[in-house]
């Protein structure tokens, strides 16, 4: 069998593979055939991440009964440690802050941020995180230029060989070529042109770019261009593509990709006009929060260790660490699973919503720090552990606020939708070359009627 697009997502622990033809009716709308998927383990660790993509591939060809060819095949990564990521700016409510969101939402992990002027010691920690990347940001536009110029220097001294990428005051930005000169170096936007203004989508876009040119670098990773002959995202960041694709069909809403290693967080909402009035710091419409402490199997300790006797029930800590699976079959495997999975969203969105206080002394009021969710229409579950085991609508209703009183966390009025097909992250890469077709994915997967 010959399908138009095979698309595979490389994760920590498992990697699926998803294969389906592209139909366009008479009347120009596009459709999708029900895809087929195969399931493997990721063996990076084994040296060559395409052995996993070939056992998956694989199961699709048992399943069928035939052997599979493609014309195209596209992918998302987020094994062989993701999209590290470093950010260097001037303060850390500004500069750095915004620099941090757009490299988060394009699926970056943040290991390290630093605000003012680095040190040595600074240096020696890049050195030991060995990132995949280094962001230099500072000052907005024809303002502070110092900082930016003394950080782009020491790291020039230290020839990391990291792509880096520049988004500070545009001041800066001949002097910046000329530090680091001979570098992979992209230049662009500033992420915080003016005091309470962010713009992190173009960075956003060329931190993609830069991965897709480096992804083979990573370790295991050196192989996957014999197979792809396509794009590859950094799969948080293609969760985010589809998101806002998402967000043109259905309104504001918020993404839970609950994996194995890290539990992701995206929103896609502009908030209330109450709360934007009351907000002390600008919030990206667009924002996604990373958890790397939580995943259901290679984080798992971590979430048991979160837990109280609410969260435990009838059973005990040990019990779930007895049947803790990476692709879990068992009753009580699936059990453990689904608590684990309760934890990780419950636990991802307290670090993902904003909080509101009560100001004192003069003035009366309140005051709202962090991302407004009290407007998102629909909670989305994408992920393994959401969408291959029971129960994954039920843990996401219950991050609803039911009382009337003010908040920032979304409203009893919103609804559940699941990636029933697990297909989130390859449309959200497919969507790169064509849109119309990543639309229409995500709407069968997610079961969206036309006229909703």
């Amino acid at each position: 069998m010959k399908v138009d697009y095979l698309v595979a997502e490389i994760g920590s622990t498992t990697t699926v593979v998803t294969a389906f033809n592209i139909i366009e009716s008479n009347k120009g709308r596009v459709f999708v055939d029900i895809p087929f998927q195969g399931e493997s383990c990721t063996t990076v660790l084994e040296g060559d991440v395409t052995i996993g993509l070939k056992n998956a591939i694989k199961q699709i060809e048992k399943d069928i009964k035939e052997e599979l060819t493609w014309n195209r095949m596209l992918a998302t990564s987020s094994a062989a440690g993701g999209l590290k990521i470093t950010v260097h700016g001037l303060m850390e409510q500004m500069t750095v802050r915004a620099a941090r969101e757009a490299a988060l939402g394009a699926g970056g992990i943040i290991k390290m941020v630093t605000g003012g002027k680095m040190r040595k010691s600074d240096l020696k920690r890049i050195q030991d995180i060995n990132p995949s990347m280094i962001i230099i940001a500072g000052g907005t536009d024809y303002g502070e230029r110092e900082t930016a110029l003394y950080n782009a220097e020491l790291i020039s001294g230290e020839k990391f060989n990291k792509p880096i990428v520049y988004c500070g005051n545009i001041e800066n930005r001949e002097e910046i070529k000329d530090i680091l000169k001979g570098e992979e170096l992209y230049i662009i936007d500033n992420v915080y042109p003016n005091i309470d203004e962010l713009n992190v989508e173009p960075a956003r876009a060329i931190i993609q770019k830069a991965f897709e040119k480096n992804i083979v670098k990573a370790p295991g990773m050196s192989k996957i261009k014999e197979m792809v002959n396509g794009s590859i995202m950094p799969t948080p960041g293609a969760v985010m593509e589809s998101a806002k694709i998402l967000y043109d069909i259905l309104g504001d809403l918020v993404v839970f990709d609950v994996g194995g290693a890290t539990t992701d967080v995206h929103s896609v909402t502009e908030g209330s006009s109450v709360i934007l009035d009351i907000l002390m710091n600008p919030e990206p419409k667009a924002k996604r929060t990373v958890e790397g402490d939580l995943g259901v199997f290679v984080n798992s300790k971590n979430l048991i260790e979160l837990m109280g006797i609410r969260d435990l029930g009838q059973v005990t800590k040990e019990y779930i660490k007895q049947h803790i699976k990476p692709i879990p079959v068992d009753k009580e495997d699936i059990n453990a699973s689904i608590m684990l999975t309760k934890k990780a969203v419950e636990v991802a969105i307290d670090r993902h919503v904003g909080i509101i206080k009560r100001k004192y002394g003069g003035e009366s009021g309140f005051i709202a720090f962090g991302k407004d969710l009290s407007q998102v229409k629909y909670i989305i579950g994408t992920g393994g552990a959401l969408t291959k085991i029971p129960g994954g609508c039920e843990l996401l209703l219950g991050i609803r606020y039911l009382k009337d009183d003010i908040t920032m966390l979304p409203r009893k009025g919103a609804k559940v939708l699941l990636d029933n097909n697990y297909i989130m992250a390859s449309a959200g890469v497919l969507s790169r070359e064509n849109k119309e077709a990543a639309k229409a994915l995500l709407m069968q997967s997610l079961a969206i009627r036309e006229d909703i």
